[in-house]
């Protein structure tokens, strides 16, 4: 399987093996060149190798921070999937891995800033120790050198000097804290839960990233870690005139008498992130420009359970199977886009979203939609085309909680080029497996099953679809209307035609049944859904395929939504 993972997504590995290699070259190389270099030779006299850890993990903060931006440019990801529209779907699929690397960027900036900061914090111990040292050692010395000029080298110059003082008085130290902060909000508010629950909270912490960027520019300003300057070690080079800082006289007369003198590393974080940031504010522009294009909502229609449907018509929109949009209703919240899948097909002349109620936005605009029709600005379509379903005789699509969402426009979208005989179908039958604690909230997808099972009735081809549903919340009320009720045709929970099946599927006799089913056909397997339901279907996958090339294969892919 590791083998199928690297021949299916060659590309996103080669982009992880050249950030992790660049990351390492990065920190080695930094690391042994201030850990080595002549012209720090004072310096690390003072602080030892903590200067090394503090300056590699700068340079790979940098590095990382050029980077965070990129994978949030969607229009300019939008804009790659389009000019690689000619390149294998493999790799315009893997520019969906977007997140998944935005948030290894700022996992791994987290890891760096304590790394860094913490080398900071032993680096100002030192320099305090230093300063207030009397015995006439090297760094002793060194900290008395220069303190009415500008050619110093220890920052700190007097003794009443505290690592609280410096965080909160110099430009260093109170940016430093602002950022770490920033980044530690950022991190702690974009966990799965909140972006589900608090989506609000998230959004509107994560522009803290302005904080975090304005901070890092200035951050290295005063240039208060120094090395001695060229003119100085042309002079006195620290490796001839070191031991006599220690042991001179005051007559002295030597050429190693002279103090050496010291200058501060330029900043250079504007260089790394300028880029980055002009083309996020292009896109930034793109996307109000984009924004300002008339939305008209066709139909408004109530779910129960307090869903939401949207179908909307939008100028020159064209959507495929699988992709989102961003949404925007400036009479709830001008600032706030939130991400929706769409779920109507590209065969019908409207684009629609289902809102169900989770978090304050979404409750404001169903609210809103019942009294009134607002203006709504769409922003999209995102992602790459999920065309991979119509490329399979047998499909088993695995649809878990809100993950059957998308599944409402792949599916629709088979029954029309079904209906309409689309040569690039190559679907013969369907096999949708429905897994949530309760329907609730998706009794419209309910009703658009029904409907589908009715056309399909209609038109002689009932056994074209063949779904289950698996409710894995259920009490007691629903155990005795399902006793009652246990020989009608249709089903008491749904109302459709095929029984629910309570509690969890049995994958092994699921995938037998369809291989036992389907003995010589090549079956996709589509899952939108949680990672530990992913691992056991691609285990099926595994064992249920034949090692016969002519009899049943499985395979496997995960979609992300």
């Amino acid at each position: 399987t590791m083998g199928n993972w690297l021949v299916n997504h060659w590309f996103s590995a080669a982009v992880l093996a050249a950030w992790l290699g660049i990351n390492i070259f990065l920190f080695t190389y930094y690391f042994l060149f201030f850990d080595r270099d002549e012209r720090y030779f004072y310096t690390r006299a003072i602080l030892g190798s903590a200067l090394a850890w503090a300056r590699a993990s700068a340079k790979c903060l940098n590095f990382n921070s050029m980077l965070i931006l990129l994978p949030v440019c969607r229009n300019l990801l939008s804009f790659l999937r389009g000019t690689c529209s000619c390149c294998r779907r493999t790799l315009r699929k893997q520019l969906d891995h977007n997140l998944t690397f935005h948030k290894l960027v700022a996992y791994t900036l987290a890891l760096l800033t304590a790394v860094h900061t913490i080398a900071h914090l032993f680096n100002l111990e030192r320099y305090n120790q230093s300063q207030q040292a009397t015995d006439g050692s090297l760094p002793a010395v060194l900290s008395k050198v220069h303190l009415q000029g500008t050619k110093w080298l220890n920052p700190i110059h007097s003794n009443q000097t505290t690592v609280e003082y410096v965080a909160f008085t110099t430009i260093p130290g109170l940016t430093g804290v602002i950022i770490t902060l920033a980044l530690i909000l950022m991190v702690t508010s974009s966990t799965e839960f909140i972006r589900r629950n608090y989506f609000e909270l998230f959004w509107y912490t994560h522009h803290l990233f302005l904080v975090y960027f304005a901070g890092l520019v200035i951050h290295g300003i005063a240039g208060l870690v120094r090395g001695q300057t060229e003119q100085s070690m042309a002079e006195v080079h620290p490796y001839q005139c070191a031991e006599y800082l220690t042991q001179r006289d005051q007559n002295c007369t030597h050429t190693c008498c002279k103090d050496p003198e010291f200058g501060s590393i330029p900043a250079e974080s504007w260089k790394w992130v300028l880029a980055p940031i002009i083309l996020y504010v292009f896109e930034r522009i793109l996307r109000v420009w984009r924004a300002q294009q008339k939305v008209v909502v066709n139909k408004v229609v109530m779910h129960p359970a307090r869903v939401l449907e949207l179908q909307m018509q939008k100028k020159g929109f064209s959507m495929e199977v699988g992709q989102y949009i961003f949404v925007n209703c400036p009479a709830i919240s001008p600032l706030e886009w939130h991400p929706f899948t769409l779920t109507s097909a590209p065969e019908e002349d409207f684009f629609s979203i289902h809102v169900r109620a989770a978090g304050d936005w979404t409750e404001r605009l169903i609210d809103t939609f019942q009294l009134e029709t607002p203006r709504i600005e769409v922003d999209g379509p995102f992602g790459t085309a999920s065309e991979d379903v119509f490329q399979y005789e047998v499909a088993m699509l695995v649809g878990a909680g809100i993950g059957v969402t998308p599944f409402a426009s792949i599916l629709k979208s088979i029954w029309y080029k079904f209906q309409q005989g689309d040569q690039t179908l190559k679907t013969k039958k369907i096999y949708f497996y429905w897994l949530c604690r309760d329907t609730g909230a998706f009794a419209w997808f309910n009703d658009l099953l029904a409907s589908l099972e009715q056309k399909m009735a209609e038109s002689g081809k009932a056994d074209f679809l063949t779904y289950r549903l698996f409710l894995t919340g259920w009490n007691n009320s629903i155990a005795n209307n399902v006793a009652l009720h246990f020989d009608t045709a249709t089903d008491t929970v749904t109302g459709l035609r095929h029984k629910t099946i309570f509690g969890r599927p049995m994958w092994n006799m699921e995938f037998a049944a369809v291989a036992t089913a389907h003995p010589r056909s090549v079956v996709g397997v589509f899952l939108c859904g949680p990672e530990a339901l992913a691992k056991s279907l691609q285990k099926s996958c595994h064992q249920h395929s034949s090692l016969d090339p002519r009899k049943v294969k499985f395979y496997f892919n995960k979609e992300n939504f």
